[in-house]
């Protein structure tokens, strides 16, 4: 976690609060997670964070282009940090297993979308759902 964040946050008329600190922290820990594990993680740190803190703070996170979400189950959105590499998702229907995968993967597809249909695919959000080696 650079400074580049914190600059961002400012240069967009945030403050820098110990709470957001603690919630991108979290995120990045974690993986992928849902505001809910966040806040898990985050009040091992501090009890001070409520859940309503943690999803504004997700919500302006995601504005700024520090964090993303992705829809892994039907329940909450589930975040993980730009800082990584961009991927998408692969989804175990069975075991829930999460399966990050280089987007370079679908490169004749998304050139083919983007020729027949001139449309660019947002691969961050994508999540296809199967049985993993293990389950099938």
């Amino acid at each position: 976690m650079g400074t580049d964040w914190r600059e961002r946050l400012r240069g967009s008329g945030y403050r820098l609060t110990p709470q957001r600190e603690l919630i991108l922290a979290a995120v990045e820990r974690l993986g992928h997670a849902t505001p809910d594990e966040v806040l898990v993680e985050v009040r091992q740190h501090s009890e001070a964070v409520n859940a309503s803190t943690v999803y504004r703070t997700l919500e302006v996170l995601e504005e700024l282009g520090l964090v993303r979400h992705a829809h892994l189950s039907d329940r909450a959105p589930t975040y993980h940090s730009v800082d990584g590499h961009e991927h998408f998702h692969l989804v175990c229907r069975n075991c829930r297993r999460v399966i990050s995968v280089d987007p370079d993967v679908l490169s004749p597809l998304l050139a083919q979308l983007e020729t027949d249909h001139r449309f660019a695919v947002d691969v961050g959000h994508l999540t296809v759902f199967g049985r993993c080696e293990e389950c099938r």
